[in-house]
């Protein structure tokens, strides 16, 4: 039988202060563990540290991670990632490692929380490990429903005989359910932060437990507001009460908590980094990471991370050439904020396209921060947006770094993200927020983003819906974190932003020239018409609706509510005839 080797030496992927591996040979795991394992709570300590490769990083057991930076979304001109869901073109495979690998996953946990039971010491010495297990079920459980919808729910270890192999689908609600029963469990026996030594920092602490469940009750709450029961597969059980502002008032609850009691705070170097946190925040390694010699240990802001370390875990991917092609829309350009607090197209500190770097001036410091400014004598050409992309791109590549050796922890869940779930639960609870809560939540990101914080009377002198310029800090904020498929699905709006065309830099036309200018300062043509397939479209930018290079045309986008979820894989319902296929698909 195939085996698979966890690396289980903790130091290796936390403390990062000796590197001894250890196995353990988990198939047939049953048979050995009764034998020599699970004995004690070093053997729990040790087995729960392999679930920690579960979560989402540069090595990740859910595709590539380049699949999960927000290729393709409406933010992105690039489809080199994620093109199928990008324009609607998701087909149905016979198999999907999302799937497999996460029911394997899930299998692991179960079998730790087995032996918890059969476990004949005291259980307060193996409750952190225990509770760890809980949370990493609930962790895959909600990235199934993210992209399945309802699955099969399974609580323990099968067996080749096993009927459960052969069972329905539950309901996402059944999912839903599930998941936040787990991490109850979980919250009840983790560590919090302040509690967990160095050694075992990365390891999951209550405070991030009760993050990630604020995280799926906002999610879940806001599908069902938007969407309701229009993605269920058919004879799918709906929920047995409205729970959508409960969920809200939990999120908002338990997110207040962890801002206020987490000892988390926002990494703000500014003064140190030129104004750029936002961009060495994301490459953060060592003292040579940054020009301002900072480490990960000055790093409060990461509340669930994948660790990496250029010795001992490496990321050991392509990753700064990849991303600095991961170039932007026009659409997300637009979203950054001038430093007045307003959006482009109502700040006069907005200074228009028609000379190439204009747009970056009085800005949001993190347009430069992810995004860099453009050269004046930038050549616009070979289908790229005119945009580059620098998060998560290492500093001084090839003196500092070196291609595969990019090894900064991997947020999976941070601060900031707790502010924007805070504040946009307030929002689709109540309707409203009050600039205490604002001053709580996104006006802390705006404020290390160089913008004038949110009021209630600025929306209401400028017009701004409240709703959206949160949704706008979301967008802008968490780019390339994987959020923004999510969030375009469960707000119901996934077809009207991901049908549009994507476009890139605006080149202007006789009634709104944008001037190139040569090495020298003088005026060129350095914009290659000819290598745009799709040539120009007129869109609403900033200044109104301006020709813009196109990238992806929407007549070649077809996304629609069939592709909010993805098709179970058919090789599985071969083998299981008793689960039905996501609607819209055969």
């Amino acid at each position: 039988m195939k085996k698979i080797l966890y690396t289980m030496a903790f130091t290796l992927l936390f403390g990062l202060s000796a590197c001894q591996d250890t196995f353990l040979d988990l198939d047939p795991l049953d048979q050995k563990t009764d034998v020599v394992y699970f004995k004690t709570p070093a053997h729990f300590k040790e087995y729960a540290t392999g679930f920690y490769g579960q979560l989402i990083g540069w090595q990740s057991r859910y595709g590539h991670i380049y699949s999960h930076m927000d290729a393709a979304t409406d933010l992105s001109a690039y489809f080199a990632q994620s093109s199928d869901v990008g324009t609607g073109q998701i087909m149905v495979g016979t198999k999907d490692d999302r799937w497999k690998n996460s029911y394997e996953n899930i299998r692991t946990v179960n079998i730790l929380l087995e032996r918890a039971l059969e476990y004949s010491g005291s259980q307060s010495d193996i409750a952190q490990f225990v509770s760890e297990a809980y949370f990493f079920r609930a962790y895959t459980y909600f990235y199934l429903l993210k992209f399945f919808g309802g699955v099969p729910i399974v609580t323990k270890v099968l067996n080749t005989d096993s009927p459960e192999l052969y069972g329905a689908r539950h309901s996402r609600y059944e999912v839903i359910d599930r998941i936040l029963s787990d991490l109850d469990n979980a919250i009840a026996g983790l560590p919090l932060e302040q509690n967990i030594s160095g050694a075992d920092k990365g390891r999951v602490s209550q405070w991030a437990a009760k993050a990630f469940k604020a995280r799926v009750l906002l999610y879940e709450a806001t599908w069902r507001k938007n969407n309701g029961t229009k993605t269920d597969y058919e004879g799918s059980a709906g929920p047995s009460s409205d729970q959508v502002n409960s969920f809200l008032e939990e999120a908002i609850s338990l997110s207040d908590e962890v801002m206020k009691k987490g000892g988390y705070v926002l990494w703000n170097y500014n003064t140190q980094l030129e104004n750029l946190s936002s961009r060495y925040l994301f490459n953060l390694e060592d003292a040579g990471s940054n020009p301002a010699g900072l480490t990960k240990q000055t790093n409060k802001e990461f509340i669930l991370y994948g660790v990496y370390d250029n010795v001992l875990r490496p990321g050991a991917i392509n990753l700064s050439w990849t991303v600095w092609q991961m170039y932007p829309s026009r659409k997300l350009i637009d979203m950054f904020l001038c430093t007045d607090g307003l959006p482009a197209d109502k700040s006069d500190k907005f200074m228009g396209y028609k000379n190439v770097g204009d747009e970056f001036k009085n800005r949001d410091y993190r347009l430069e921060a992810y995004i860099g400014s453009p050269s004046p004598t930038m050549n616009l050409n070979g289908g790229t947006s005119g945009y580059g992309n620098q998060k998560f791109a290492t500093y001084n590549y090839g003196s500092y770094r070196k291609d595969k050796e990019e090894s900064a922890n991997y947020p999976v869940l941070r601060l900031a993200e707790v502010y924007l779930i805070y504040a946009e639960a307030l929002i689709e609870r109540y309707g409203q927020i009050t600039n205490a809560q604002l001053n709580e939540s996104v006006n802390k990101l705006r404020e290390r983003a160089g913008v004038k914080g949110l009021t209630t009377e600025m929306a209401v002198l400028h017009g701004l819906d409240m709703k959206e310029e949160i949704r706008r800090e979301r967008a802008v904020e968490l780019f390339m974190e994987g959020h923004r498929f999510d969030d375009l699905k469960r707000w119901g709006i996934a077809e009207a932003a991901l049908n549009e065309s994507r476009c890139g830099m605006v080149v202007g036309d006789a009634s709104y020239p944008t001037v190139f200018v040569d090495d020298e300062g003088n005026a060129t043509s350095r914009y290659a018409k000819n290598t745009y397939v799709w040539g120009e479209e007129k869109v609403e930018t900033a200044k109104g609706k301006l020709s813009c290079v196109v990238i992806s045309s929407k007549s070649n986008h077809y996304f629609s509510k069939t592709h909010y979820l993805w098709p179970l894989p058919s090789g599985q319902i071969a083998k299981n005839p008793s689960l039905i296929q996501n609607p819209g698909y055969k």
